[in-house]
């Protein structure tokens, strides 16, 4: 999605205008690119971002350019937004106090992180009623144009700024509408686990690109044997904060410290932590590799097409507790094992999902010690940009000596992938991976505990060419 989106708004800044075909275009284009709602966020970003590289020392283009910005971000807003809650008639809405405060951010150029939640807080103070919310978003280009110089940095820094007025307006005064996933009529959804789970890759686009979102340094290879560590440095060079402030991201995130990586050791569920579970399993279902997910099974007789029903389903397999120590207390689960990991017996269990490597990593727990080398010579060189990784890391001190991870891909990627495998298949799921940039075969490990829920799942790379 990512490069067509981008094409295709170098296109519209061409000749900085945007007539009422143009825009209907626009709408239309939106309409069936059909965006999930973690992805509004870069798609109104990338069009600041892009029109940076059509400023000139001509003012008067500049003013076009920032009008046309303005059309993108009404196009997107009128085709994948509607007004929040907080929006309603009567509201007592001051445009004369909206105009100063607006004018008064971009007075240095600059809107900190304080001045970002004064303006945030000072949008929910005053929220327009419906009527008003397209004059105050454009309120936020309007009073920049006075702003416009002959100096392309100053200018970058100004539509920064009204990239950042536009999000505190957006937060508060609009909501994504419900995400619906477009299969074309003549799609067949009766394909086998192989073919689906290649679609909800390409159906991933909250996907990370790599070298560009994230950058790995994988350093040296080892086999799982050798004891030395082949790997100084961190695995991640770095990761773009702002991708995993995406809905998806950010709520799986909020799970990563709900649970004692000790096993043996009761699990005990807060009420907090039972709507962060629930967040969670909303945001992934607003994605398209969830819904497309959900049809799946549903067509292979192994969901309910409920979607409350489906989402129960998910709960029990990932979130339900179960002992994974004999004789001793609830102290695990699917979501535990797989994508936090645990500690068993010395050794570390689980553990396969790349973010909390990236987490852990940063806060100094996790010790990276290198890739493990392929088994056949014939396989293609482990390198930066690959999306599957087997590797070799210690954890609160204790070493794991080979585990395989996808990097880069999205949470509801991984639950897609794993359910899909769990509810459908069997202990041992190979499939067929073309990443773009490779292609894997993989075994995808899936292990039933408790009688019905997941005991882990991961990938193993059997085969890999570029």
């Amino acid at each position: 999605m990512d490069s067509k989106v981008e094409t295709f708004y170098r296109k519209i800044f061409q000749d900085l205008t945007l007539d009422s075909a143009e825009a209907k275009e626009l709408v239309d284009y939106f309409s069936q690119l059909n965006p999930p709602p973690d992805k509004l966020v870069w798609l109104r970003a990338s069009a600041f971002r892009l029109g940076c590289e059509f400023l000139t020392e001509d003012n008067e283009n500049n003013v076009k350019l920032i009008r046309v910005i303005n059309a993108i971000v009404h196009c997107l807003e009128k085709t994948c937004m509607v007004p929040s809650a907080r929006v309603a008639e009567g509201n007592a809405y001051n445009a004369a106090a909206a105009e100063e405060k607006i004018r008064g951010m971009y007075a240095d150029l600059i809107i900190d992180n304080e001045e970002n939640n004064e303006l945030f807080n000072f949008f929910q103070e005053n929220t327009p009623s419906v009527g008003d919310l397209v004059s105050l978003r454009a309120l936020a280009f309007k009073a920049a144009v006075e702003s416009i110089t002959d100096d392309k940095d100053k200018n970058i820094a100004l539509l920064r700024c009204i990239n950042i007025v536009v999000h505190a307006f957006e937060r508060v005064c609009l909501s994504p509408k419900p995400y619906t996933l477009k299969l074309s009529p003549s799609f067949n959804l009766d394909v086998s686990l192989s073919d689906a789970v290649q679609q909800i890759w390409d159906l991933d686009v909250n996907r990370l690109t790599p070298n560009v979102d994230y950058e790995v340094n994988v350093q040296g290879g080892k086999k799982p044997y050798w004891k030395g560590d082949e790997a100084d440095d961190p695995l991640f060079t770095f990761v773009d904060k702002g991708a995993l402030r995406r809905p998806s991201y950010r709520t799986f995130m909020a799970l990563l410290d709900n649970y004692e990586a000790e096993c043996g050791t009761a699990e005990k569920v807060t009420s907090t932590e039972r709507k962060e579970n629930i967040d969670f399993l909303n945001a992934i279902m607003q994605t398209a590799p969830m819904q497309f997910c959900h049809k799946y099974l549903q067509k292979k007789g192994k969901a309910s097409g409920d979607p409350t029903e489906f989402k129960k389903l998910l709960h029990k397999i990932w979130f339900d507790l179960y002992k994974r120590t004999r004789g001793g207390p609830r102290d695990s689960s699917g979501f535990e094992h797989v994508f936090i990991g645990e500690v068993k017996d010395g050794k570390i269990s689980g553990f396969h999902n790349w973010i909390q490597l990236y987490m852990e990593e940063q806060k100094g727990a996790l010790d990276y010690r290198g890739y493990i080398k392929p088994r056949n010579k014939s396989d293609a060189q482990t390198n930066s940009d690959d999306h599957v990784l087997t590797l070799q890391f210690s954890w609160k001190g204790v070493e794991k000596s080979v585990g395989t991870s996808f990097i880069g891909v999205s949470p509801e990627f991984e639950i897609a992938l794993y359910s899909m495998c769990f509810l459908l298949g069997s202990e041992d799921n190979e499939v067929s991976l073309n990443t773009g940039s490779d292609e894997f075969v993989l075994n995808i490990k899936c292990y039933t505990y408790d009688r019905d829920k997941i005991g882990t799942a991961f990938p193993e790379a059997t085969a890999h060419y570029d």
